[in-house]
């Protein structure tokens, strides 16, 4: 499950703003039917932050159960124990791995980064992905910290988004003889991580054109850059447009604009402006998505 295309799916509410479990299940059946070859659910993309534990719980719980595809479940928190507890929930829920964002907010240094993401693997047996994602946490994990966690058995992966592609190369170079994958968190730069040797991408815009993003892998993986280049293209516009505000606020709406199920965005996020909505219906158009 850590190679292809795994969306970042969004959490839709109804509008006594709990968790639409019918709703989450359709938008999975939207992805899967597009190809993917796995989901990540509560992600930043998910709303993760004004989740409660419980209904953090709870949404893994629904996810796995409804879902063909494995599930990678975002455990990561600031705060180590509550990141062990989440990781051991989606263990006995039956997620295939745990996706864990480097602490936000505390900044550890990189003995104290080593110790959080040891604890959390010491306390399962399944396997982690590392999460690097400076634009949130304003930290940068450090490459020497990541080579030292690739070599811990069950930490197989990083989803790398710190939009530095030499980094990546380096993260990659230095792991060759460790079974770890680099995965991309950026939508934009999935072709040219891919191309140095990364196994996929958790994406954003795979909720709304998961097939254009699995044609976009796979054509990189079988050396047809020629057909993944034009894919590249024609998505461009559609992937910035839905990073002109906060990720998940046009994500969401434009899963609206096609159909399928988002409720409500939650406090302190607010709706998209006219304006970049504007700008996103004339991308989903160009694409025949509307």
């Amino acid at each position: 499950m850590f190679e292809g295309v795994l969306p970042a799916i969004i959490t839709p509410f109804t509008k006594a703003d709990t968790i639409d479990k019918t709703g989450l299940q359709q938008n999975i059946e939207f992805v899967e039917n597009g190809g993917v070859s796995g989901i990540a659910a509560c992600g930043t993309t998910g709303e993760s932050a004004t989740l409660s534990t419980a209904e953090h719980m709870e949404l893994i719980d629904i996810a796995v159960d409804c879902a063909k595809v494995p599930i990678l479940a975002g455990t990561g928190s600031n705060n180590t124990a509550e990141a062990i507890e989440l990781t051991k929930h989606a263990e006995d829920a039956g997620a295939t791995g745990a996706l864990v964002i480097s602490p936000y907010y505390n900044k550890p240094n990189k003995a104290g980064l080593i110790a959080h993401f040891k604890a959390i693997a010491e306390a399962v047996e399944m396997p982690i992905v590392l999460y690097n994602v400076p634009s949130r946490t304003s930290q940068d994990m450090p490459l020497d910290a990541i080579i030292e966690l690739a070599k811990v058995d069950n930490i197989v992966a990083i989803k790398e988004a710190s939009g530095d592609l030499d980094k990546v190369s380096q993260i990659i170079e230095n792991t060759m003889d460790e079974d770890f994958n680099v995965i991309s968190g950026d939508d934009g730069l999935t072709m040219p991580i891919t191309c140095l040797g990364g196994s996929g991408v958790i994406s954003v815009v795979a909720n709304v054109v998961p097939e254009k993003m699995v044609k976009l892998v796979n054509a990189t993986n079988e050396g047809d850059l020629r057909t993944a280049r034009q894919i590249h293209y024609e998505i461009a516009p559609l992937i910035r447009a839905l990073f002109t505000e906060t990720n998940p606020v046009p994500v969401k709406r434009a899963v609206e604009l096609i159909g399928l199920n988002t409720g409500h965005l939650r406090l302190p996020l607010a709706p998209i402006s006219s304006e970049n909505e504007q700008t996103l219906i004339n991308c989903l158009k160009g694409l025949g998505c509307i």
